[in-house]
This record gives C-alpha cells, structure tokens and sequence, in this order.
C-alpha cells in the first residue's frame, strides 16, 4: 500500500475516474477502478471499496430512474446474487493474495472480452437468463467487486436499450452491492482517505455529468472497456509475479 499523502492522492484519482465513467456510461465503476484499487489496497479492502462507492452511486443514480425498473427482471437476478454473495466472500478470506490477483484480473479481464464481443448466450434469456446472471454477478461482486458484466450481457441479449439498461443496472447495483457489504464489511481506511474518496466520488459525478452530452456513448463505453481491460491485465500480471 502506498503511504502518506501520495496514496490518498491515488486513491483519490482512481475513485474519480471510476465515478467520472459511471455517471457518464451508466456503467464502469467497479471495471475500471478494481484493477487499481485492489493493487493499492489489497484484494480485501480493493473490493470492499468498491463495494461501497459502487453502491453509492447507484443509489444516487437511481432516484430519477426508478420508475423504469423492471421487477419482473429485477426480482430473479437479485435473488439469485443474494445466494451467491457469501461464496464469493469467502473466496476472497480465504485464498492468498497472489491467487485473489489472478481470480480478480481473470474475472475482470473475461468479462469485458465477453461484454466487448457482444456475446450472443441462449443460457442468458429469460427468467433461467436472469437466474444465472444475477448468480454470475452477486458471486463476482462480492469475489472481485465487479458484477455488471454479466447483467450487461443478460441485458443484451434480452434487446434492452440503453435507456432501459442504466436504471436497472443501478437497481441491481444497490442490491447487490448492499448484500457484498453485508457480506465483506466496510473498508478499514484511515479519516484522510475516507475524505479523499468523498471528495473524487462527488468530483467524478460532475465530471461525469458534465462529459455525457459532448462525448458519443459508444466511445465512451469503448474507452471504459479498454481501461478495464488494461487493469484485469495488470491484475493478472501482479498475481503470476507474486506465485
């Protein structure tokens, strides 16, 4: 972990680029900032982080769009997520630091291959597609801190919109990211920090904001992949080093 000011400086830089993608994609918090916070946090406190902030600004996000949310959706997946939460908690109490890299880059860095591909999945249909994704994500996010990728492909090839896709996914996020939080714990991060990451959440949320009309969505979508892309990579790299 990095010391003194030059770490909460960091950490302030990772949590706004995370908050700055989110509120302009609907999307990208935990991809592109895990990679970097696990390797400056650890994996432990990297995810619960995550956890937390992600949670946040899903709850943010979702007061203006709650009434576009989707129960006959929503209800499947995020009971599916609850009953996979603990196992991904205990994964990462469990296994050691180098193993967790690799699982961690390795989710990361699948699931966005998977997203970028546009992956066309049968088992990703209908209320068995909505079970088997909400599992897929309440395991990752509590694993890894990353389980939008496969609601992103459930969504997908369930042929929602852009504009049906954010509200719900937000939804999601504020169930899922409750019941990891519950699972994991609250990050253990000194008071400097904890104003560091407030500060880059609010920051990022209007930079977000901001950028959203001048930056073509699909641009921005492809510039958060590859960001997350590169961190599952690194990851990866990190945990093959230390084995």
């Amino acid at each position: 972990m990095t010391g003194d000011w030059q770490g909460d400086v960091l950490l302030g830089g990772i949590v706004l680029l995370g908050s700055s993608v989110q509120w302009l994609t609907g999307m990208g918090f935990a991809l592109v900032a895990v990679p970097a916070l696990i390797l400056l946090l650890g994996p432990a406190q990297g995810v619960v982080l995550a956890n937390c902030a992600s949670g946040i600004i899903c709850v943010v996000g979702l007061v203006g769009g709650w009434r576009r949310v989707r129960p006959a959706a929503m209800v499947p997946l995020c009971v599916a997520a609850a009953c996979t939460v603990p196992a991904g908690a205990w994964m990462t109490r469990r296994l050691p630091e180098p193993v967790l890299l690799l699982v961690m880059g390795g989710l990361v860095t699948v699931a966005v291959l998977l997203v970028m591909r546009g992956a066309r999945l049968p088992a990703l249909r209908g209320t068995k597609g909505a079970v088997v994704a909400g599992a897929a994500g309440g395991f990752m996010n509590s694993a890894a801190g990353v389980g939008g990728p496969p609601v992103s492909l459930y969504a997908l090839n369930a042929g929602w919109t852009v504009r049906e896709f954010v509200p719900n996914a937000m939804f999601y996020g504020v169930v899922v990211n409750a019941f990891s939080v519950a699972a994991n714990g609250v990050p253990e991060l000194s008071a400097p920090r904890w104003i560091a990451v407030v500060a880059a959440m609010t920051a990022g949320g209007v930079i977000g904001r901001t950028l959203a009309s001048r930056i073509p969505e699909q641009r921005a979508r492809l510039l958060v992949l590859l960001l997350a892309l590169t961190g599952g990579v690194t990851a990866l790299g990190k945990g093959l080093w230390g084995l």
